[in-house]
């Protein structure tokens, strides 16, 4: 959505910038009329905050399914409003994102299972303390029971990510590197879907690393992150 995100209250005349408060309404005065200074810009990230605290704070008194159904209410909630496009300019797909959409996807495990053991709870638990920091458990603490969750989130996070890159991208020349770069990040998500997520997390954290490594080749034209993002997938092959 291309807006145009400095704005100018026509009733108080403060001014202020909808890409840092993700709100048309003026800071000052509340009021909704405004006027655009700027030119319209691609924008799909929207001021959105993760934090799980409230979920933590029930951790001596609700049961580990009730814990899971809140953190993935709230992580659901945060990555429908996440992009990667913030007034034109495409960032970087962040800790934070990944962190959320991991536990969304442990979150949903947890609660549809009848039990969950001990390491599986632990697990849970970790995402649950650190999530909202952009911090997860690393690859080889990832119990092999919990490998689908963690080969979606990594899917569905290069997926939302490589959408962004092409909205970003539709007003500009894309060298053919990069658009077969961009191809085949989204064969290899199809592939980790078709298998439901059931690869090993060293291969979903690859593919996170190339679309990663693609993001930065663009946004700084850097032919050295091009040409990391092409190895990385090629491992994967």
């Amino acid at each position: 959505m291309k807006i145009r995100g400095e704005r100018e209250c026509t009733e108080c005349g403060t001014r202020w910038s909808y890409y840092e408060t993700g709100s048309v309404g003026c800071p000052a005065c509340g009021s909704l009329r405004s006027v655009g200074l700027d030119d319209r810009k691609e924008h799909t990230d929207l001021e959105v905050e993760f934090d799980l605290t409230a979920v933590r704070a029930a951790v001596d008194e609700a049961t580990t399914t009730d814990l899971a159904e809140r953190a993935n209410d709230r992580a659901s909630a945060y990555v429908r409003r996440r992009g990667f496009v913030r007034g034109g300019d495409l960032r970087d797909l962040d800790d934070d994102f990944l962190a959320a959409m991991e536990l969304r996807h442990v979150s949903d495990v947890v609660t549809r299972r009848m039990r969950v053991d001990d390491r599986e709870e632990l697990y849970f638990l970790s995402l649950l303390r650190d999530a909202d920091a952009g911090e997860r458990p690393s690859a080889e603490d990832v119990p092999r029971s919990m490998r689908a969750p963690r080969g979606l989130a990594g899917a569905d996070a290069v997926e939302a990510y490589r959408r962004d890159v092409r909205t970003w991208a539709d007003d500009r020349d894309l060298a053919p590197a990069e658009r077969t770069i961009l191809e085949s990040l989204d064969d290899h998500v199809t592939r980790i879907r078709l298998l439901e997520g059931d690869v090993p997390p060293e291969s979903a954290e690859r593919l996170v690393e190339a679309a990663r490594a693609l993001g930065t080749g663009l946004r700084e034209q850097d032919e050295d992150a091009i040409s990391r993002a092409r190895e990385e997938l090629q491992k994967l092959e």
